[in-house]
């Protein structure tokens, strides 16, 4: 095999780091895990890139990432929790910086399948088929799991005002 020489891998890299960064920040919450995440996916990305057809190294980057989370549960790593603070000068984003803080904290109290379930579906928008190839899961699995996350955000989250967070 001979590795792609036309700089293919850093037009993807660049291109793809955004997404695949706020999809590992939201599935660890914390900065540094998913950013850790993010490095050790794209590692295995550079050595399977000769194998990968063009058309859908997105989707093989999201489904590494997504494993290699899975696998660090599995070890029973401690995932820290960070919060991100806006640096100064810019406009009060407090709000958003709560809401974010609690639907992160939300997140992390959620076991792994269906915190994995509800970010693909509902932030990275990928179909309840495209959830399930990702995960290596059946469909049906994916709509449980989905929707068993979703009600324990709606019960974790803090009802303000009488509108939900």
């Amino acid at each position: 095999m001979t590795r792609r020489n036309d700089g293919s891998f850093d037009e993807f890299m660049h291109s793809s780091s955004p997404r695949l960064l706020r999809l590992a920040w939201l599935l660890t919450g914390g900065a540094s895990s998913a950013e850790d995440l993010v490095q050790e996916t794209l590692e295995r990305v550079y050595v399977a890139w000769p194998r990968i057809e063009a058309g859908g190294t997105h989707n093989y980057a999201r489904r590494v990432l997504v494993n290699l989370h899975t696998d660090s549960h599995r070890r029973r790593w401690r995932e820290d929790l960070t919060s991100e603070v806006p640096e100064t000068g810019q406009p009060d984003r407090s709000d958003s910086v709560a809401l974010a803080d609690q639907l992160t904290t939300a997140l992390a109290q959620l076991p792994v399948r269906e915190r994995q379930c509800v970010v693909l579906r509902h932030h990275v928008d990928l179909s309840e088929r495209e959830v399930a190839d990702t995960l290596g899961i059946s469909t049906g699995t994916v709509k449980s799991s989905t929707s068993r996350g979703l009600a324990r955000l709606r019960s974790l989250l803090v009802t303000e005002g009488g509108r939900h967070v």
